[in-house]
């Protein structure tokens, strides 16, 4: 079976590869624990993170936005001292405090999902072909950048054009498995069936 190159044959990436990554998410938990998870890995491999992912669940109250923007000192010594997960002190307060901006756009927009999707690229702007080649050349596209800007000014921390783009490649807002890839077309249908959440402001 012909897959994107990324995962390598890593048993957990494949599956990641295969059942998550580019499927369309609308669930508020799971966006503001990827846009998290994505900020822990900078600097890193997504392997990695992926492999600490439980314990980042575990130590992180299943990233419930509600019960993290709620952590203080004590809950940042702790997790310095979690060896489960990256013990990088700017990256967790950048969470608890992401926590705290994240809720102020649910209240906004009526959902973090409505929010995020707001930002789906328009279908016109998307190369016709994705190859390597192509992939290779969107780390950070127009979009990502604008989401970047907008986060940012919003109080958001580790969510630099790169992140984002990595973020909306991960929850399904693009579908960046390659051409010919086993699972490309059907995520291209799950993205087509998918019911996009309304938001109660114009888009950014």
């Amino acid at each position: 079976m012909k897959r994107c190159a990324w995962p390598g044959e890593d048993e957990l990436y494949v599956k990641y590869h295969d059942d998550e990554w580019g499927r369309p998410v609308v669930d508020d938990q799971r966006l503001f624990e990827k846009i998290c998870l994505e900020g822990f890995q900078s600097g890193l491999s997504w392997i990695t993170i992926l492999r600490k992912r439980e314990n980042f669940r575990k130590a992180f109250r299943d990233f419930d936005p509600q019960l993290v923007s709620r952590f203080g000192a004590r809950d940042v010594q702790r997790l310095l001292k979690d060896a489960g997960i990256i013990r990088h002190r700017g990256k967790i307060e950048s969470t608890i405090n992401n926590a705290a901006r994240a809720l102020e756009l649910a209240d906004e927009y009526g959902s973090l999902a409505a929010y995020f999707w707001s930002w789906e690229p328009d279908a016109g702007s998307r190369p016709k072909r994705i190859s390597p080649a192509a992939l290779k050349a969107m780390s950070i596209t127009e979009q990502s950048t604008a989401l970047s800007k907008d986060l940012k000014k919003r109080g958001w921390s580790f969510v630099g054009p790169t992140t984002c783009y990595a973020f909306m490649q991960a929850m399904g807002l693009v579908n960046d498995h390659i051409d010919g890839c086993c699972v490309r077309d059907e995520i291209e249908r799950a993205r087509q069936r998918f019911s996009r959440p309304k938001s109660r402001v114009p888009r950014p």
